[in-house]
């Protein structure tokens, strides 16, 4: 049962929705054992669609498949699709809690992106703790070194992609439903994806494959409907600092299904990335309260 306090149980839903989303990258990470990941890819997008498309039949509201700025949900359907294949790429090679950690860069991004395309302002406290913060995910890829290889350098890119995503989610915020933006996501990536499945779909052999194929598609669904249901309860600035609490799940999924913890270097990585992400939290909000 959610709590009456609107505040707090914008804070559960974001928590499940994290778990939600971790659970999800854990079975893609499980899944690119056997199959390719574009095929993964496309069929976790796939069923979000379909998902999607019987919810909005079931509720009557086929309105929000219209859109008022096409080119701008294509736009996001694409960064966030490609951003995907990178995230999962990386995970079919790395442990789950490094690749997290290292893509919780997204806000540094995110606060760099917004000065050009959004007209926001970088001070320079905000730009130390981007620099401290991308000196976090340097410790954890550790180039140079014997333990680096290059898809330590892919959940970075995720991060740059998905940062663009935000971007123009933020563009499209207050204009369009967000379950209008959440069909486009899942259209564009179901589309995109299409075209690669003769050379990277192979059919799963395994019925629980094709069950964890289905659970892919419906923890997308329901993670993303979750986490805009806990926007309808709690402010942004008091729920961005949760999304850190995203790491315990990873870290706790990771051991207890490929048991693969972070070494000392690792986590001290990921403390200073937190740390940078909290900080710019916490400018944000002292900004808003002026």
């Amino acid at each position: 049962m959610l709590p009456h306090n609107p505040a707090l149980r914008g804070i559960l839903l974001m928590f499940i929705a994290l778990g939600l989303f971790t659970l999800m990258d854990t079975i893609g990470k499980y899944l690119s054992r056997w199959h390719p990941v574009p095929g993964i890819v496309w069929a976790r997008y796939a069923i979000n669609l379909l998902m999607l498309l019987g919810f909005l039949a079931w509720r009557g509201e086929q309105r929000y498949v219209r859109t008022a700025r096409p080119a701008i949900q294509i736009a996001r359907g694409l960064l966030l699709g490609a951003a995907t294949v990178l995230y999962f790429t990386a995970l079919s090679h790395m442990p789950l809690a490094d690749a997290s950690a290292i893509a919780f860069v997204l806000p540094l991004f995110v606060a760099v992106l917004a000065v050009p395309m959004l007209g926001e302002r970088l001070h320079a406290p905000r730009l130390i703790a981007i620099l401290v913060g991308l000196m976090g995910a340097l410790v954890i890829v550790r180039p140079g070194s014997a333990a680096f290889t290059v898809y330590a350098l892919l959940p970075l890119g995720m991060a740059l992609l998905n940062a663009l995503y935000q971007i123009l989610t933020r563009k499209v915020a207050g204009v369009e439903p967000a379950l209008t933006s959440l069909f486009y996501g899942s259209l564009v990536g179901a589309v995109v994806f299409a075209p690669v499945l003769p050379f990277a779909w192979q059919t799963p052999q395994d019925p629980w494959h094709w069950v964890l194929l289905l659970l892919l598609g419906l923890l997308a669904t329901v993670g993303h409907f979750i986490l805009i249901r806990a926007f309808d309860y709690a402010p942004a600035t008091l729920l961005a600092p949760f999304v850190y609490s995203q790491l315990l799940w990873t870290l706790l999924v990771g051991f207890l299904v490929f048991g693969d913890f972070p070494d000392g270097q690792s986590l001290f990585g990921m403390a200073i990335i937190v740390g940078a992400g909290l900080y710019l939290v916490a400018r944000q909000r002292l900004t808003i309260r002026k």
